[in-house]
């Protein structure tokens, strides 16, 4: 199954803040938030930060970084052939930074493929019920794609 993806993380190459995966049919999402290491930069605070929680009805998870790459593989873990959707890069390169929890290891993940979709003219900030929040971006991402395939 496709699972579209999206992150917020502390400004261009920062660390991860958190991450979003909705799945293209079902409601089994997945959001996780991911505590800071560093001070967030100047619009990061402004702009993500007061949204994080913002994801009713689902629950969600607070974890530090090794805990929650662990969570992924086991919300994975019922799919033999998960696809990550994400229209942008760094989405990508933050899922599999985030799969690395020592210096020559990972969680327990199988096979993942990766599609990465140019969404020109499409904005997951302006199409987003919350703005700047992972999981309610990643939704957006799903509808702009479900509908335009």
């Amino acid at each position: 199954m496709r699972y579209f993806l999206d992150t917020e993380f502390n400004g261009f190459g920062g660390e991860l803040i958190s991450l979003a995966l909705v799945p293209e049919y079902g409601d089994q999402e997945y959001y996780v938030v991911i505590p800071l290491e560093t001070p967030a930069e100047p619009w990061v605070e402004r702009h993500v930060m007061p949204y994080l929680e913002r994801v009713p009805p689902l629950s969600f998870n607070r974890l530090d970084r090794v805990a929650a790459a662990h969570d992924i593989a086991a919300f994975l873990s019922t799919d033999d052939d998960p696809v990550i959707v994400a229209d942008w890069p760094e989405d990508i390169a933050l899922f599999c930074r985030l799969l690395l929890v020592g210096a020559t290891d990972i969680v327990d993940v199988q096979s993942i493929c990766f599609e990465f979709r140019r969404t020109p003219g499409f904005s997951t900030a302006r199409n987003s019920k919350v703005p700047h929040n992972a999981l309610h971006d990643a939704r957006a991402l799903r509808d702009f794609i479900l509908d335009n395939e």
